[in-house]
């Protein structure tokens, strides 16, 4: 039987660890998942399981090399960001691989930001809003300065996505779609490392920058592999691939993330402030990005309005659409959203809801649909961060919120001159990654189909 040719990409999420097989067409044909619980680091507290996860891949894909229905043709990598790890001169990791939720030291932090003139012209230069560890960087110059380290042979600072190319090169290289994701490291105005890496000695352990889509061949074989992406860029590749004219990107999820590749602005401090940012796309050009925490909140509330009117767990997704609604969200609009010319983190921080009387109510349903106003309210403030600098004609909507429609029913009646669209695509950042290297394995035309739109009109 003729083998089928395949890319193999890992798709390495903070919960989730996945491996798909993609044919020629971009289509799923073999996908592995595996979850592992996380270890404690030297201070106890919680990350990931390092040695755990690298047996996986490297099992996981020598298990699909042995598979006589497939010939891998190339591999590749897509992890989540604001993750470094710490290897030595052969690549073996000499530290554990620490949770980026991990407290970053007050005292380092403040004495860090006042060389560098302080926390708001550091965020700005670096499109970092401060995020202590989620500043990967600033994990990097925090553990490779500890006294405590001095003596594990740290010899390369990788990425996540790099690290795991790395396993299967044996070569080190660092990439933009890494470097450039809120990490404090990339200076944003002259398209460089920021100065402090080179001061503070960090610049020699972070191997030569590459671009997304370069590949080196594999250490025991002539094999093709990526140098792996963050996947938040990665995820953004089918859709920069099929449509040219300029959109937005709203990725659903725990986060909302809402992505304008076509917004090229500098970040202003207000934006920083209502945690706007800005991270290179696959070919390193910046997308301003702004990020919301609906999916969690909807999480939380959820729960309390079930343990309040006593309904299951999917009773949300019976709850209909009405256009009284629309009132609703104009009333809040305009008496409730703040100025988009101040910091107001503290909006996007909370919908509101938890302070509503839930006993004001009539029904469950009545309920749910507030708390959809209260949250799409946010998220308009938070689409408007990025639109009303950079118009664009069509909103593209991903993920969970994609499919209820309270959520797109209101974002099209708030954006009357846009397109609003559900889109789908599967597995967004593993194709992205395998779309990444196209040319190096696959032969054929890229589809015109990788992403499917349905289009919301308000209703009046």
């Amino acid at each position: 039987m003729e083998k089928l040719p395949v890319i193999a990409i890992f798709d390495i999420g903070k919960t989730n660890k996945k491996l798909f097989l993609w044919d020629r067409n971009y289509q799923i044909v073999l996908e592995k998942s595996q979850n592992f619980a996380e270890i404690p680091d030297e201070d106890g507290f919680m990350g990931e399981d390092l040695a755990a996860v690298q047996s996986w891949v490297l099992a996981s894909f020598d298990e699909v090399q042995q598979d006589s229905r497939f010939e891998v043709l190339a591999l590749n990598f897509s992890g989540y960001g604001a993750t470094v790890v710490f290897v030595n001169e052969k690549g073996n990791s000499v530290l554990p691989l620490y949770n980026y939720l991990k407290p970053f030291p007050a005292d380092l932090a403040t004495e860090f930001y006042a060389r560098y003139g302080g926390e708001s012209e550091v965020a700005r230069a670096t499109a970092s809003p401060i995020l202590g560890s989620l500043n990967s960087g600033m994990m990097a110059y925090w553990m490779a300065k500890a006294a405590k380290n001095q003596e594990k042979g740290i010899r390369w600072v990788l990425h996540w996505p790099n690290y795991l190319s790395s396993l299967f090169t044996h070569q080190f290289y660092t990439e933009l779609t890494s470097v450039g994701c809120h990490t404090h490291l990339w200076d944003f105005d002259h398209q460089r490392y920021h100065d402090w890496v080179e001061n503070e000695g960090l610049k020699p352990l972070l191997p030569d920058t590459v671009l997304a889509n370069q590949t080196f061949p594999m250490s025991s074989s002539n094999l093709p592999v990526g140098v792996g992406l963050h996947d938040s860029s990665s995820a953004l590749i089918p859709y920069l691939m099929q449509f040219k004219e300029p959109f937005l990107l709203l990725s659903t999820g725990t986060w909302c993330i809402s992505m304008h590749p076509f917004n090229a602005q500098p970040l202003t401090p207000v934006e920083l402030k209502n945690d706007v940012l800005s991270f290179l796309q696959y070919n390193g050009k910046p997308v301003k990005a702004a990020r919301l925490f609906a999916g969690n909140e909807h999480e939380i509330q959820l729960k309390r309005l079930q343990a309040h009117f006593g309904v299951d767990k999917k009773a949300h997704l019976m709850v209909p659409y009405s256009t009284h609604l629309n009132a609703l969200l104009s009333d809040q609009i305009a008496n409730h959203m703040p100025s988009l010319k101040e910091a107001n983190a503290a909006f996007l921080a909370n919908s509101g809801f938890e302070f509503r009387d839930l006993n004001h109510f009539e029904n469950f349903e009545q309920a749910y649909q507030q708390f959809m106003v209260d949250l799409v309210v946010q998220q308009i403030y938070s689409l408007r961060l990025l639109l009303d600098s950079s118009p664009v004609d069509r909103i593209l909507v991903d993920g969970g919120f994609s499919k209820n429609d309270i959520y797109m029913q209101l974002l099209a009646f708030a954006f009357p001159q846009l397109a609003i669209y559900g889109a789908e695509v599967a597995q967004a950042s593993s194709l992205g990654a395998a779309l990444a290297i196209h040319s190096t394995w696959n032969d054929q035309e890229i589809p015109i189909n990788l992403v499917s739109l349905k289009r919301h009109e308000a209703c009046e």
